[in-house]
């Protein structure tokens, strides 16, 4: 959803830093292209996160999904189960924190998922879907409800709990005991573990509001956790991210999706044309995102993963990303986005270490 002021501060800040732009109700639809791979990485079949704000979870799941391919160990991950442990950490802490209905939500970050899988551990897709297409909203809307019931009439904590993890079962399913594969039996903590490492990943970003070289608290709504991003330079930022595909490594990306040039129907995304994009300096660049950031122009709106490069028939760059909203547009729910929407509209990327190290900051 874009805000009055976001609108009015986008007109604002395009129109002094990059001169004349369309706006967004003179763009013309977006054109067709035809698209030749430079790198594709094996993928799992694309999911779709329905209604939910889910997007962070399915991305980070796809890359590490992506990411164990690449090494020749197949494995799906079951979204819904690392859904289903953060609501029960939101939902009883904020009754038990009497906080009320307010503080609960299933919002998150890349980084949140990893936080969750990390300490819950893991189920595979085939275990834990059956519930994939439940209403989760309708389901956080039911949870506010038994938050603010549960405070209202005092009851116990344990007593909370119990109702909680009830309405879970009834609309998500019950969770497995135990993971059995290749003839061995895990819990979700020891599969968690089998499947990534506490450490496997970095979490990086490009602001100026903080130094180079330094990691920070993201300053954006979602970051629920408060994790902290490595800040770099956005030339540095998009070396990682080339250098980690044409690796073999996924990208787990974040970013914002409200531009007129994003369009899931065309599997697309793209912002400035690449004559307008040459004519900034590296540094404009950097404080035009740095503005746009701070204006609400740039939000962290929905989250990817980045499985390969390609281009366009006029040779223009795109990354290949492996979306979460089903498989209803020409690509089979992948979608190209420019670079130059990769390098104006990124919040954030969250990439194995391996891709990372050694490499300078």
């Amino acid at each position: 959803m874009i805000s009055k002021n976001k609108v009015f501060w986008r007109f604002l800040l395009l129109g002094f830093l990059v001169g004349p732009i369309e706006s967004c109700s003179q763009r013309p639809p977006l054109p067709h292209h035809t698209f030749s791979d430079e790198i594709r990485l094996k993928t799992t079949p694309v999911k779709n996160q329905g209604s939910s704000d889910l997007c962070w979870v399915y991305a980070l799941l796809a890359t590490i999904e992506t990411e164990r391919l690449m090494v020749g160990d197949s494995v799906n991950l079951s979204p819904i189960f690392l859904a289903r442990c953060f609501m029960e950490e939101q939902a009883e802490a904020a009754f038990r924190q009497k906080k009320g209905a307010e503080a609960f939500s299933h919002r998150g970050m890349a980084t949140t998922a990893l936080h969750l899988l990390h300490r819950h551990g893991a189920q595979p897709y085939d275990y834990y879907h059956a519930y994939q297409q439940a209403d989760v909203k309708a389901l956080e809307k039911r949870i506010k409800r038994l938050i603010s019931n549960g405070l209202e009439k005092n009851i116990a904590a344990s007593e909370f709990r119990r109702q909680l993890d009830e309405l879970l079962d009834e609309k998500l399913g019950f969770v497995p005991q135990f993971v059995h594969m290749l003839g061995a039996e895990y819990t979700s903590a020891e599969f968690g573990r089998s499947v990534c490492l506490d450490d496997e990943y970095e979490a990086l970003t490009s602001f100026t509001h903080h130094p180079y070289g330094e990691r920070f608290a993201l300053e954006v709504p979602d970051n629920q956790f408060n994790s902290t991003f490595l800040n770099v330079p956005l030339d540095t930022l998009m070396a990682h991210i080339d250098r980690a595909l044409f690796a073999g490594h996924p990208v787990c990306w974040e970013g914002d999706i409200s531009e007129s040039g994003f369009s899931f129907k065309d599997g697309l995304a793209d912002v400035l044309d690449e004559a307008e994009l040459k004519k900034q300096s590296d540094n404009t660049l950097q404080t035009l995102r740095q503005r746009e950031f701070e204006h609400d122009q740039t939000t962290d709106d929905h989250t990817m993963a980045l499985v390969g490069i390609a281009r366009d028939e006029n040779g223009r760059r795109y990354y290949i990303a492996k979306n979460s909203q089903g498989t209803d547009n020409p690509f089979g729910g992948f979608m190209y986005l420019s670079e130059n929407y990769v390098r104006l509209k990124t919040i954030c990327i969250v990439l194995p270490k391996a891709a990372v190290s050694p490499f300078p900051m």
